[in-house]
């Protein structure tokens, strides 16, 4: 199964895929009928890559791609709006069912149904790092990861680190004042 380049955006329903990037942010091409394009601008948009997406599990994390070959060996979907609880818990064994949220179970098996059709769900994921724009992507994210990781350890240091600023002088006053 091959998920690579394949992206959620937050704030936006459905799947994309990253097909370039420019200088605003990463072009995007939504994975339904429409086809639409859109710009996802880097400063403010997060995008999360379908390949490096883990669900919670009790031991250790379950990657979605395992998840999603259980569903399609299972051969159907639940509907939506019964209780997924049961369902996840054959597809997902080991998952945490105190952070696992039903919420997450619906987007996971909507991504699916979305997914289940196109030609990128039957190829094997290829061994090459990917188009230009999924590998900033993926540096990007393993960036954000590490300075997370760093500002936690660091924060006592800098609490020492920090200093005044100053402020800009105050203009002198042109009037003046004759004595008595």
């Amino acid at each position: 199964m091959n998920l690579r380049g394949i992206v959620a955006v937050s704030g936006r329903p459905g799947l994309f895929k990253l097909v370039g990037q420019n200088k605003v942010g990463y072009i995007l091409e939504g994975l339904d009928a429409q086809k639409t394009k859109v710009v996802a601008n880097i400063t403010n948009t997060k995008l999360a890559s379908l390949e490096d997406i883990t669900v919670y599990g009790e031991d250790e994390e379950i990657k979605l791609a395992d998840i999603f070959a259980k569903i399609s060996a299972k051969g159907s979907t639940p509907d939506l709006k019964g209780d997924l609880r049961a369902y996840f818990l054959e597809v997902a064994p080991g998952h945490d069912q105190e952070k696992v949220y039903a919420s997450d179970m619906k987007k996971i098996i909507t991504w699916y149904n979305l997914l289940k059709d196109l030609p990128l769900f039957t190829e094997e994921t290829p061994e090459t790092p990917g188009t230009p724009a999924e590998v900033k992507l993926s540096e990007e994210k393993a960036a954000s990861d590490k300075k997370q990781k760093a500002t936690g350890s660091k924060a006592s240091a800098s609490a020492k680190a920090t200093t005044k600023t100053s402020a800009p002088a105050k203009k002198a006053s042109m009037t003046s004042k004759k004595g008595v």
